[in-house]
């Protein structure tokens, strides 16, 4: 996957190679590496599941994937307009209340603006539009040092968090 931008270990970097594809429907064989729609996942052997990522698009619903969250290494959550943001709310979902601690990976309609909102909710990468450039979507990470409410990054909204450094 080009145009990728990958958090790790804190550090937010332009990734050059990524191995993870997403494939279609139409894909007759699963190659390792493959980010698979939810329910061409699901049809696949209990072997071939934790070889292969997760597409799940804004209607999908995360929960079906608890029994198998501590083997998916990767799983995509679709942006496929600027002005949807169901995957947000799935990418909370995912982390806070399933504990998923995989990759988390924002594709589609993903811009530089969104970065520092998405990164609240728990992504880890970012598959930013390829007619963007991923340098310059990076800088997006870092437009807010502080947000006032709570974020699966900060569960502590920020007057608490000044209260107790006061404190």
């Amino acid at each position: 996957m080009n145009n990728l931008i990958r958090i790790v270990d804190g550090e937010a970097r332009v990734v050059e190679r990524d191995p993870w594809q997403i494939r279609d429907d139409s894909d007759a064989t699963v190659a390792d590496y493959g980010i698979l729609p939810l329910a061409r996942w699901q049809a696949l052997t209990d072997d071939a599941k934790t070889r292969a990522a997760v597409l799940l698009d804004p209607d999908d619903d995360p929960e079906v994937l608890v029994p198998w969250l501590d083997r998916i290494e990767l799983i995509a959550l679709a942006f496929p307009s600027f002005r949807d943001g169901r995957a947000y709310t799935q990418a909370v979902l995912l982390r806070s209340r399933l504990g998923f601690e995989g990759d988390l990976r924002a594709v589609g309609d993903v811009l530089r603006d969104q970065l520092a909102a998405m990164r609240h909710c728990g992504f880890s990468s970012f598959a930013v539009r390829d007619d963007r450039s991923a340098e310059d979507a990076l800088k997006g990470l870092h437009n807010f040092d502080q947000i006032y409410a709570r974020s699966v990054l900060s569960p502590e909204p920020l007057f608490r968090r000044r209260g107790a450094a006061g404190a």
